[in-house]
């Protein structure tokens, strides 16, 4: 494995450079297109002219959940929670947000010396009409896990003899709001949490990033972050996409804070990355099995999944102990490998033999220089922070043509990041 400096992957970023708001139309965005060498300007609701023929394209279809959440202590003290992924009773993410008791994420803790294991922070506030105390407390402080916990009762289940017009005071409490819906975990962060935006914008969330913070075909809730290539894509020009027989699937990663962790090591490889979970489906395999040579996947998570979907199979093919974890230098420590097509086929296997449709499982892949692409073809995406591990994922797919696109946008007044303008790779 080659030595990579981090310090080759850098440019200069002004402030001023860093859209803090997006664009009033999503499609009216600058797209750079990068062919083999040449480079084209147009603008992204024009994308459909640029793509090969019988491309797949392939969506993340997460949803960003209000993931930052602030409770008020009685000495005035605000500590600020940063759900990260769920712990108890399921880490898996879909399945955490329909939790309707109690329960344990991984957070980061903002203000944390002020809170103190066994101290109990609480609020209460409305959710579907109805008054709901929500409490938390630390779980375990090694670990920042933090348990929450919501009583959506408050008014008591009739009892037997309620029903026959008799009135107790000891009835059970219901856990069901106003309107008789239980109230979900996720129906409580809609309520109580707002939309963590990445910390390079330097602004307070808005309302207007609810709608604008998400892409239009956002889906499956659990991301705390937005997959931001999706957020130029509009219905008219995912309607002009199938008009023009460009396929498109959907599969779903779950955007994790780690994407805004800088690197701070010189030597990359050294670099954390964490876990994110990726959920897909028979439909997704077959798809890509009869698209093969024609994926290109909406952004650097689509990217990431469909490569880790790659390794899956292979683990599944060599009999790993942990076929359903792609660690993060995995691809880098294998040789004689399988086809894509063989890799493919023994996941279409594995979930036959588990009678399921649908794998959740977790990948930290860390796509850099030296990356051989097994499955994507190219990419759309936007332009990404100096120094970070999407830069290395980008001049892992261009090699050192990265630069050349990166100074293309700055000297053509693109806007960069979260909400910035966008661009289509095909070396």
């Amino acid at each position: 494995m080659q030595n990579i400096k981090l310090s080759d992957y850098t440019y200069d970023l002004p402030d001023e450079r860093i859209a803090k708001f997006p664009l009033p139309k999503r499609d009216e965005s600058k797209l750079q297109v990068y062919q083999q060498g040449k480079i084209t300007h147009s603008v992204f609701k024009n994308i459909t002219d640029y793509l090969p023929k019988n491309s797949l394209l392939v969506f993340n279809n997460t949803k960003v959940i209000p993931a930052r959440i602030h409770f008020q202590k009685p000495t005035g003290a605000i500590i600020q929670i940063f759900l990260l992924h769920p712990v108890l009773p399921t880490p898996v993410i879909n399945l955490a947000m329909d939790v309707t008791d109690s329960c344990v994420w991984k957070c980061m803790i903002g203000n944390r010396k002020r809170w103190k294991k066994g101290d109990i922070l609480s609020q209460v506030l409305v959710v579907d009409g109805q008054e709901v105390e929500v409490k938390a407390e630390i779980f375990d402080e090694e670990n920042n896990y933090v348990e929450l916990s919501w009583s959506d009762n408050l008014i008591p289940s009739p009892s037997p003899a309620e029903r026959g017009g008799l009135r107790t005071n000891n009835s059970p409490l219901s856990r069901r709001g106003a309107g008789g819906e239980v109230i979900t975990f996720v129906t409580l962060i809609q309520a109580l949490g707002t939309i963590p935006l990445p910390p390079y914008l330097n602004r307070e969330t808005e309302e207007s990033d609810n709608e604008t913070y998400q892409t239009v075909y956002s889906e499956k809730k659990g991301a705390v972050a937005a997959p931001t290539a999706g957020l130029h894509f509009t219905q008219e020009v995912l309607q002009n996409l199938e008009k023009q027989g460009i396929k498109q699937d959907f599969l779903t990663l779950h955007v994790g804070a780690g994407t805004f962790q800088p690197i701070k090591v010189e030597n990359i490889v050294e670099h954390k990355m964490h876990n994110e979970q990726v959920i897909f489906t028979k439909k997704n395999i077959e798809n890509l099995l009869a698209n093969l040579g024609n994926i290109i996947p909406v952004g650097t998570t689509s990217m990431r999944t469909l490569e880790s979907i790659y390794w899956f199979g292979v683990k599944f093919l060599k009999g790993d102990d942990s076929p359903l974890l792609i660690e993060k230098l995995y691809p880098y420590q294998h040789e004689n490998l399988p086809s894509v097509e063989d890799s493919l086929k023994a996941i279409l296997n594995e979930m036959e033999e588990r009678n399921t449709e649908e794998i959740t499982a977790e990948t930290e892949i860390f796509i850099f220089p030296g990356y051989q692409f097994k499955i994507c073809k190219g990419i759309i995406t936007n332009y990404h922070q100096p120094e970070s591990t999407l830069i290395l994922l980008i001049a892992a797919l261009i090699g050192e043509d990265w630069r050349k696109v990166y100074h293309e946008a700055m000297t053509n007044d693109y806007r960069f990041l979260s909400y910035g303008d966008s661009s289509l790779l095909l070396p």
